[in-house]
């Protein structure tokens, strides 16, 4: 889920935005700065209907106004469309629970206990079975085939929780993923071997099978 102050902020924008005439004045503005009159001619309707326009899109922070001799000049606050434009590729980005996913009962109820509807790992199960879960979870944000610097695998894990460097290490550990020595880059591996690090080389569905 987005901050409260964003979420607050995305809706004054789309509301803003949300009205035929309001969203030619934003394209007009793009190209210039106008009066209140101009903007009226342009768009056929009155005065105090495009005064009324210019208002909440200037209480969403989309425009501005300066005073020129008997007139204000309205113009489009660009730095404020990129801003917001950043942000909501940035919320779209974010991590969030495939609803629509095939998962059994026990990977279903790891996944309610464990992760936020925004698909946020909320805390790591002790138990490893439960755990692995999770790491296969995360290991879907990569591609096969696709190597991965440190940097971008910490950026995509954080995304999930903010302890990336166990994360990682688990991907690799449990033979999900592989890395070049030396912190090199990183690739998934779509036919690892799943060996738990701590078992001497036996499986965890055989570990889990007597348990």
């Amino acid at each position: 889920m987005p901050p409260e102050h964003h979420l607050s902020d995305l809706l004054r924008f789309f509301k803003a935005l949300g009205e035929p005439n309001r969203l030619k004045i934003v394209g007009l503005l793009a190209r210039r700065a106008y009066t209140v009159e101009d903007l009226g001619r342009q768009l056929g309707v009155g005065v105090s209907t495009v005064s009324h326009h210019l208002s909440l899109l200037a209480a969403a922070g989309l425009v501005t106004a300066r005073a020129e001799s008997y007139y204000n000049l309205y113009s489009l606050r660009t730095d404020v469309l990129s801003a917001m434009a950043k942000t909501i590729l940035h919320e779209a980005g974010q991590p969030r629970r495939d609803e629509s996913e095939h998962l059994d009962a026990f990977e279903q109820k790891v996944m309610d206990t464990f992760t936020s509807p925004d698909g946020r790992i909320t805390a790591f199960p002790v138990q490893e079975k439960k755990f692995l879960v999770l790491v296969r979870y995360v290991l879907k944000a990569f591609e096969p085939g696709v190597k991965y610097t440190e940097k971008r695998v910490n950026q995509i894990l954080k995304e999930y929780n903010e302890d990336t460097a166990r994360l990682r290490r688990s991907l690799v550990e449990y033979k999900y993923m592989a890395r070049e020595g030396g912190g090199g880059k990183y690739w998934r591996i779509d036919a690892g071997t799943q060996t738990s690090p701590d078992t001497g080389g036996e499986t965890n569905e055989r570990r889990h099978s007597r348990s």
